[in-house]
């Protein structure tokens, strides 16, 4: 099974090159970032990472490297970070949920390995539990301990300047998100409605049911959550939690 699961978002302005005037702003979201990464890191040397792309479902390896340029600076990434990494030319078009996975491992300064598992935006819930039940076998048959990073935002229709302007529901189903990642719920996240989550622009809803699926996948063991951050800022819903195997 997975020795802990750590969720975070994806917004780039997470990284402080990017932020610029939003840093100090952003800064209490940033530090729960870090400190997710770094009691996962502590956890396992070797993660997978789950996020949602318009490529549809596919494994990236961990030799995979990228870069933040396409959001307006030339900042490199590797989801490998172990010492004698091969070093692989910096893929401007890496998703940015393993953009954020490899900024997040390089906030540690640990040796890790990061495989990316990405899935639809819009792939179908049973989909997504099964392919997180599908990783925690994985896991689970690994000689050693496997962390699970899932990586996506919620709903970014919490304001009228928000991406998607606002839209009164967005509040009850992030609030929804939150107490389920707070209490470890993989019953309500696998529940989460993909249409509304698509009408929301909660990109984190399809990564949420690869976690609860995954979570599910482990019947004998408990899991204790940790909402380490909450919050809206510019309108978009970000989640910063950690899951641990109870005892």
């Amino acid at each position: 099974m997975f020795t802990a699961v750590a969720v975070l978002p994806q917004p780039p302005l997470l990284v402080p090159e990017l932020a610029t005037g939003a840093a100090a702003e952003t800064a209490a979201l940033r530090d729960a970032c870090r400190s997710a990464a770094s009691r996962l890191a502590a956890a396992a040397p070797t993660w997978i990472a789950v996020g949602a792309d318009p490529g549809g479902c596919r494994s990236v390896g961990s030799e995979a490297a990228g870069t933040f340029v396409g959001f307006g600076v030339d900042l490199p990434v590797a989801l490998d970070t172990t010492p004698g990494a091969a070093a692989t030319s910096p893929d401007p078009e890496l998703p940015l949920p393993l953009l954020i996975a490899g900024w997040a491992a390089g906030q540690t300064c640990a040796a890790l390995r990061i495989r990316g598992e990405l899935v639809s935006p819009d792939a179908a819930p049973p989909d997504c539990t099964e392919l997180g039940a599908k990783l925690a076998a994985e896991a689970a048959a690994a000689d050693g301990a496997v962390g699970l990073l899932v990586v996506g935002d919620g709903s970014a229709m919490h304001t009228e300047k928000a991406p998607g302007h606002f839209d009164e529901r967005a509040a009850r189903f992030d609030a929804s998100v939150a107490a389920a990642l707070a209490a470890a719920d993989a019953a309500a996240l696998a529940a989460l409605d993909p249409e509304l989550a698509a009408q929301l622009w909660a990109v984190g809803r399809a990564p949420w049911q690869v976690l609860a699926g995954a979570a599910a996948a482990t019947a004998t063991t408990s899991w204790n959550g940790e909402l380490l951050h909450s919050s809206t800022p510019y309108g978009v819903a970000y989640h910063v939690a950690m899951w641990t195997p109870g005892r």
